[in-house]
């Protein structure tokens, strides 16, 4: 368990929970710490989807600027690499990942909230990323992520002007994909999260590798990567338990052992 960032396991549910006061700033630490985090959530069994969440005031207010402020340009290219790596650990986490987003997601939290498969919102959440306005561009992942996301023209209107999006324009343009009143932000996110603690893990691990592989190339290839993912289930124990009990007692009343 990290100073500032910890894994709270319980039915089923990790929650990748950040902790830094004030505004849990991303500083090298913290961008470790997620590193660890996100990593044992990998690793444990006992772990089936994960909530990231900042705690009930903000989620993060961005990258730690004062410790940022005083790297030269062979520091940064030092530590620009695992910048990106450390966020892209939670992106590879092979289980149903939801933020929960309350107060601001900004910058490198915006960032983090992007590496996750589905965002849900408080309905005053303030996301964006402001990096223009310090002179720099999104160096974890925003230029890419959001334009994916969003598509290529909206994410340029948020990066060239830096400017603070609402929760209500957020959801209209796809940045986040839920609202709600903000202290049941966290509560909705772990119910959506705790809906896996029971399914096919190694189907949901496939479809979530055959989805995010599939958008990084051409269709033919990702065809092939979703053949190759579908063929592979037919391995699995749970592939066999759900399609025996679908035959014997119709759908969605399979008891999926994880194998």
């Amino acid at each position: 368990m990290g100073e500032f960032v910890r894994l709270e396991v319980a039915d089923g549910v990790g929650t990748l929970r950040l902790d830094r006061p004030k505004m849990n700033a991303l500083s090298v630490q913290v961008q470790e710490e997620i590193r660890a985090a996100a990593t044992e959530a990998t690793e444990r069994d006992d772990v089936k989807a994960v909530v990231v969440y900042g705690g009930e005031r903000l989620f993060a207010a961005g990258a730690d600027v004062k410790e940022m402020a005083d790297m030269s340009h062979t520091d940064m290219v030092k530590r620009s690499g695992a910048l990106i790596s450390s966020l892209s650990t939670v992106a590879r986490i092979p289980k149903p990942v939801v933020a929960a987003i309350t107060g601001y997601a900004l910058g490198g939290g915006c960032e983090l909230a992007l590496c996750a498969d589905v965002r849900f919102a408080a309905d005053d959440a303030v996301l964006g990323q402001p990096e223009v306005l310090l002179g720099i561009i999104p160096g974890a992942g925003g230029t890419q992520r959001l334009s994916r996301l969003v598509g290529p023209s909206k994410a340029k209107d948020l990066i060239f002007t830096g400017r603070f999006v609402k929760a209500d324009e957020a959801l209209a343009i796809g940045l986040v994909d839920r609202l709600f009143p903000k202290d049941e932000v966290y509560q909705e996110a772990h119910a959506w999260a705790a809906q896996f603690a029971n399914a096919a893990s190694y189907a949901l691990r496939a479809a979530k590798e055959a989805i995010d592989r599939g958008l990084e190339v051409d269709l033919e290839t990702g065809l092939e990567i979703e053949r190759q993912q579908f063929a592979a289930l037919f391995a699995t124990e749970d592939r066999a338990l759900g399609m025996g009990s679908f035959v014997e007692n119709g759908p969605g009343k399979a008891r999926f052992v994880g194998r």
